[in-house]
């Protein structure tokens, strides 16, 4: 597989990500497992990636050379052993390589970064109980693992219960305000627990994401189903605002989470974050294309407010961005009933399908 990067003349350490990596408290993480990818991303100064099982499909079927033998051989030393659990299997391997590219970092770090994120069986998301034992096993997996629980009434007692028992949360299938300000409250009440109990405290390093380009994607659906028009551009501000609102509202708390950036649209949702110590996770694809076309750096953007007209216009004109940007937007009970968490759901419900039917071609070949 070979990457294209287009650096021009300029020294790799120039870069817009990589001069971010190196004077903003801003960390990059690469939206991807894939190895090669990440050996890139690493090199701009990249310091987490992610797997799920959308990620996982990608990766195998564009190493299928490598990834074909690797699933046949799992399935002979697990000969009972179905289609999608050879293919959660297959996650875990891809998800143990990618943790030892990023070991260096975990270790310089002291744990904060160097992290692995590995999501939790999408099937499950109706079972906090589930969720939590697999948590608890992903976790296992390699010291640097972080696990992908997401941001429902079930998932945020999973998150909870899970950060109790020592597992590094990414809070993830979450787009708002209000979910994030109850992933951090959970994650609190989980180290409280600890604490009460004399457990170890360790460097965590459990983030929060607040899916950018999906809330976007929501509000932009809802409003072309209810004929609302508003400025062009507008909506690409919508995860970007709340993203600045979030992040001001876990500053003035003390959280000891961070928020993360991911589902990325435009460069809005990296460039307006730069300076905040949280974490901005592009695929590669962009992390490229901001390098290429060399998009500013500012130090302290994230402080910089959205403009009051954007915001005004969002909540005036589209509800929804009102339950996405208010802390009170919505209670624990809806989060799953959000369209942009129904719509993340099932599309990741999809490729848990995608990825058995993946095994089976690799296995059972049509003739």
């Amino acid at each position: 597989m070979t990457l294209s990067t287009h650096p021009g003349p300029d020294r790799t350490d120039t870069l817009p990500l990589r001069l971010a990596a190196d004077t903003t408290p801003t960390a990059l993480w690469n939206d991807s497992a894939d190895p090669v990818e990440l050996e890139q991303s690493i090199a701009f100064g990249a310091v987490g990636a992610t797997c799920n099982p959308v990620i996982a499909c990608t990766a195998i079927t564009a190493h299928l050379d490598e990834w074909g033998p690797r699933i046949r051989r799992l399935a002979d030393e697990h000969p009972t052993a179905g289609e999608s659990e050879l293919g959660w299997r297959a996650v875990e391997a891809l998800s143990v390589q990618a943790a030892k590219l990023l070991e260096p970092a975990f270790e310089a770090s002291g744990g904060r970064n160097g992290r692995l994120s590995v999501q939790t069986d999408p099937r499950l998301h109706r079972d906090a109980a589930a969720l939590t034992e697999q948590a608890v096993r992903f976790s296992g997996l390699a010291p640097n693992i972080i696990v992908k629980i997401p941001a429902t009434r079930t998932g945020i007692e999973a998150i909870e219960e899970a950060t109790y028992r020592g597992v590094s949360i990414n809070a993830t299938v979450s787009f708002t305000v209000a979910q994030a300000v109850q992933v951090a409250e959970a994650i609190e009440r989980g180290f409280a627990r600890r604490e009460a109990e004399g457990l170890p405290m360790h460097e965590f390093g459990s983030v929060c994401t607040i899916m950018a380009g999906r809330l976007d994607d929501w509000l932009k659906a809802w409003a072309a189903k209810k004929r609302v028009l508003i400025e062009p551009g507008y909506f690409e501000w919508a995860g970007v605002a709340a993203l600045k609102k979030a992040y001001r509202l876990y500053q003035e708390r003390g959280y000891r989470v961070r928020l993360l950036c991911a589902a990325f649209r435009n460069s809005l949702q990296w460039s307006e974050l730069q300076g905040g110590d949280l974490v901005v996770s592009p695929p590669f694809d962009w992390q490229a294309r901001i390098n290429e076309n060399r998009i500013p750096v500012r130090p302290h953007a994230i402080d910089e407010p959205v403009d009051p007209e954007i915001i005004a216009t969002l909540r005036e004109r589209v509800p929804e961005f009102v339950r996405a940007y208010d802390e009170d937007g919505m209670t624990i009970a809806e989060f799953e009933r959000f369209g942009a968490t129904v719509r993340t759901l099932r599309q990741f419900l999809e490729a848990d399908a995608q990825l058995d039917a993946l095994v089976r071609d690799i296995l059972i070949p049509a003739v």
